[in-house]
């Protein structure tokens, strides 16, 4: 979220990825520039920070270079039933540097969203059965990128024993339902956002406060810059099935509780 949560990817990634020995890391880069889509200078960072994966959102072509962008990089990918006309793809099958095949999509939810999107689950059901987990696919993390928790959750089930995580976003706020379903698929309804939490969603307070209370814009939204919390999901898989053996909310720096793998830092 901003130029914080940027921030926050720069600063923490390259150590985490070392200390916790990481596979493959997926970033939604959503609202990494001002809030509005991501840029190609911004995009670009993130990959250099040790990215190994960008999905988008809803807001995925708010920056207009991302139009020609995303065909020349397959490390960035919108949602799958985004329109039909739009560049890019939803969903890639990536080599892991250990050589194992990561699968990684996005779908758009429907229920509170500002734009009708064709339905995630004909979508996700498609991707599943052609990149079947333990066969073509070592492991698979989807991303569902929607305003209900229930939408997200139902996806859950709905992947559930075909996925390593469905892990959720959009929403900016982290949830504390971190767990593995009963299929053997890791579930989060929200990483949260990697921005400054001493904000409205990621944006400075002023502005949200006065539209809520007046009912009446006065200026723009400005995101916040104040210190960030790097905040998203670990997962641990198996590595002929690929299910879930973990998973644990993380949460480092800024204003939330401090938490990795093992728990509280």
């Amino acid at each position: 979220m901003g130029r914080a949560g940027r921030g926050a990817i720069a600063e923490h990634l390259p150590k985490l990825k070392t200390d916790w020995r990481l596979d493959f890391v997926v970033v939604n880069g959503e609202n990494a520039t001002s809030g509005h889509g991501v840029s190609t200078t911004h995009a670009q960072g993130l990959l250099e920070a040790g990215v190994d994966c960008l999905t988008l959102g809803d807001h995925a072509f708010d920056q207009r270079d991302m139009l020609q962008y995303i065909e020349k990089e397959p490390r960035i990918i919108r949602p799958l039933n985004y329109a039909k006309s739009a560049p890019g793809q939803g969903a890639r099958l990536f080599t892991a540097p250990s050589g194992k095949k990561v699968l990684v999509a996005q779908a758009l939810g429907q229920v509170f969203m500002k734009r009708p999107f064709s339905d995630p689950f004909s979508a996700l059901e498609l991707t599943l059965r052609n990149h079947p987990l333990g066969g073509l696919a070592n492991a698979v993390i989807l991303d569902i990128h929607c305003e209900a928790t229930s939408e997200k959750m139902a996806v859950g089930h709905f992947c559930d024993g075909r996925a390593s995580l469905v892990v959720g976003t959009h929403t900016h706020v982290p949830t504390g339902d971190a767990q593995i379903l009963p299929g053997g698929t890791a579930y989060l309804t929200d990483a949260g956002m990697c921005g400054d939490y001493n904000s409205v969603i990621g944006m400075e307070k002023d502005e949200p406060l006065r539209r809520f209370i007046t009912g009446m814009p006065k200026g723009r939204f400005v995101p916040a810059r104040g210190e960030a919390t790097l905040s998203g999901v670990y997962v641990e898989t198996d590595d002929k099935t690929g299910k879930a053996n973990k998973v644990a909310p993380i949460r480092i720096g800024g204003r939330l509780l401090q938490t990795g793998p093992d728990g509280p830092l």
